[in-house]
């Protein structure tokens, strides 16, 4: 998945620049095309990811253009600039999904395993307590 998030990863930089926003998204896509086995996305983001593709590569290219340019020449600014939030979706959903998977192969350990870790046993019993006049 190192490679799905670097590519996810640059696609959302490239969104950042201070190029207009249809140059930014066709610089994006470039990481986006590379991404070519959608079997390593996570099953909840490529729905999304396929939606994004075909918006990025559904419009029939001119001579000298590919696929992408064509489909984002014909882009309004706002249908562009929805592709670019869906982008940053995808990368973040992305991001949760690997922290998640992370978290859930950590050893987990019990409060009594911890505790015996930091205190012998001894030092658990509870002091008694005395009365004084």
């Amino acid at each position: 998945m190192v490679n799905v998030w670097e590519n996810l990863h640059c696609a959302a930089l490239e969104l950042v620049r201070s190029t207009p926003i249809k140059q930014r998204l066709i610089s994006a896509s470039r990481h986006l095309t590379r991404l070519v086995d959608t079997d390593e996305l996570p099953s909840e983001i490529r729905g999304s990811f396929a939606q994004l593709m075909q918006a990025l590569a559904g419009v029939q290219p001119l001579r000298g253009e590919d696929a992408v340019v064509a489909s984002v020449r014909k882009m309004s600014n706002q249908q562009a600039d929805d592709c670019a939030a869906l982008i940053v979706e995808i990368f973040g959903a992305l991001c949760r999904a690997e922290s998640l998977a992370q978290r859930s192969q950590a050893p987990v350990a019990s409060i009594v395993q911890l505790r015996s870790i930091e205190r012998p046993a001894e030092e658990f019993s509870v002091p008694a307590l005395t009365a004084t006049n």
